[in-house]
């Protein structure tokens, strides 16, 4: 039987744990999230300015704790579970939780960026793809391609659907578009804990699996690849890459289901969470 609770927004993120229980928030936890995701979203639009060739992958780790620390938040992935950087920085073949670091972006390159920013106790987690210059085809279709997915997953939620609806949305467009899903990560629970339950696979069959209820929070985060949906772990132990080597990307939003449908927390104002913004001011 599913296990949902009501949570009264706490004063504080400290004290929350991850619990297998489901949670409900109300009105307050909805308006954290949409400061926190707006927060982020804000961020993430401030990378768009940087992605260039030759741009050291360090500079966007620069950039996100600057902008956390000029805004009175805190970078999730900082010190989690051991990590060292305050966004993950996935290029071309990296499927995700890419290092930050020296190496520098080419002309051609895609790039996903994953931040996550704590404001006054609230996750903000959202990513998107950037490409440097003019990507190929190839590559500029993945990319719509994957956000497609996304936004056909997060349109499946609404009270009453389950969560097999969302991954049925993003599974079915995918293959339909010769795609692979892949299966080794997911969305999460989220709100004033940064993994929390349920876990939002990105595959799944329409009608199955745990019901949503108004109040429950959480991201959506399909990593598709243009080749067969098999990664492999580098030898740090956080960097996930296609076994084939082929071309994979990443989008993800934080939602929250409401009385008739779903809230999207991370939207940017500015209209850059769309991928065909992003390609065409990498171009220019």
């Amino acid at each position: 039987m599913d296990s949902y609770i009501n949570v009264p927004v706490a004063p504080a993120a400290k004290d929350a744990r991850r619990t297998e229980s489901i949670k409900l928030y109300g009105p307050d936890a909805f308006e954290g999230m949409r400061r926190a995701g707006a927060l982020t979203a804000a961020c993430l639009d401030g990378v768009a300015g940087l992605i260039r060739h030759g741009l050291p992958l360090s500079d966007i780790n620069t950039y996100v704790l600057d902008f956390a620390a000029s805004h009175d938040a805190t970078p999730a992935t900082l010190g989690y579970k051991g990590y060292k950087y305050a966004c993950c920085t996935s290029v071309n073949h990296v499927v995700c939780h890419g290092f930050p670091n020296e190496k520098k972006l080419r002309d051609g390159d895609i790039v996903n960026v994953d931040v996550t920013l704590i404001f006054d106790g609230w996750y903000g987690d959202s990513s998107r793809m950037y490409a440097v210059g003019k990507p190929k085809r190839a590559a500029e279709r993945l990319i719509q391609i994957t956000h497609e997915t996304m936004m056909r997953g997060i349109e499946a939620v609404r009270p009453g659907a389950r969560l097999g609806d969302i991954g049925h949305a993003i599974q079915s467009y995918a293959l339909s578009e010769r795609c692979s899903v892949v299966r080794d990560f997911c969305g999460h629970g989220i709100g004033q804990v940064f993994h929390d339950s349920p876990n939002i696979l990105n595959f799944g069959r329409a009608g199955e699996g745990l019901e949503l209820r108004e109040g429950m929070i959480f991201t959506v985060e399909p990593m598709i690849n243009l080749g067969r949906g098999d990664v492999k772990m580098l030898a740090d132990d956080w960097t996930a890459v296609t076994r084939d080597k082929s071309l994979s990307a990443q989008f993800e939003h934080s939602v929250g289901v409401t009385s008739d449908g779903v809230e999207i927390f991370t939207n940017s104002t500015k209209g850059l969470h769309a991928p065909g913004v992003e390609i065409e001011k990498a171009a220019t």
